[in-house]
Formats: C-alpha cells, structure tokens, sequence
C-alpha cells in the first residue's frame, strides 16, 4: 500500500489526489519530516514514525492558512486538482525560507503540474502569503 492510498483510503483524507502515480504531477504531494514528497509511490511503512503533513492540517475554515488566504485573494486557482499539493509545497518552502524570492517559488513549485495556466497567480500569492507571514501586509 502506498502512503496516499492509506491517506485517501483508511484514514479518509482526501487532500492529497492521485494524478499520475509516477511522481510526475504533484497532486499528491505531502510533507514528510517537513520535507515535500510525492506519496503515490512511496509505500506507507516509509512513513512509519515520521510527521506527515497534507494540506488538511494547514489551517481551519475559520482561521485560514495565509497560504490559503493569498490564494483566494489572488484567484490563484481552476479547477484546484493540483492545489493540495502545490499549498504542502509553498508551506514547506515558506518554513525553511520565509522570504523567498521569485525563483525560489518557482523551484520549489516547479514538480507540479497545474493544466489551468495560474502558474503566475500561484506565485504571486505565495509571494503575498510569505509577505503576510513576515507581517509587512494584511491578510
């Protein structure tokens, strides 16, 4: 059993999407140790005793991750099938580097494959969401 199979199946989360199942697309991406990882290939023993994160655990309907926030705010984007994964990846990025540039963003958002054509928007509003972060803006 792969690690997104017992996400999506046992424990019920459904965040994490499957897309390819060859770690091509993204969508099913999550944290492990802090660290963004594709969890369609990676059998589920790997993650035995180590923090998995998905985009569930980012923030609450009533207190938002700034991520998510910024996402709304910058229409950042469609149809959403990538979204979980690339918001697991720019929360890792903002955690080890909370002011990234640019191409920062674009690196580290760079294994997902969003087919909507809201790359641009996605980076602004990671951007604005590690301005939010720091506290140089509002929500």
């Amino acid at each position: 059993m792969t690690l997104l199979q017992a996400l999506r199946g046992p424990l019920g989360l459904s965040g994490p999407r499957f897309g390819c199942g060859q770690e091509a697309c993204g969508s099913c991406y999550v944290t492990l140790d802090g660290e963004p990882r594709a969890s369609c290939t990676l059998p589920v023993e790997a993650a035995a005793g180590r923090a998995v994160g998905t985009v569930e655990g980012l923030g609450r309907p009533e207190a938002p991750h700034p991520l998510q926030s910024a996402f709304l705010a910058e229409q950042a984007g469609q149809c959403g099938y990538c979204l979980s994964g690339i918001l697991v990846s720019a929360a890792a990025l903002l955690a080890r580097n909370p002011a990234p540039d640019e191409a920062a963003v674009r690196a580290a958002l760079e294994p997902h494959l969003c087919r909507c054509g809201a790359h641009n928007r996605m980076i602004r509003a990671v951007l604005r969401a590690a301005r939010v972060m720091r506290g140089e803006m509002a929500a």
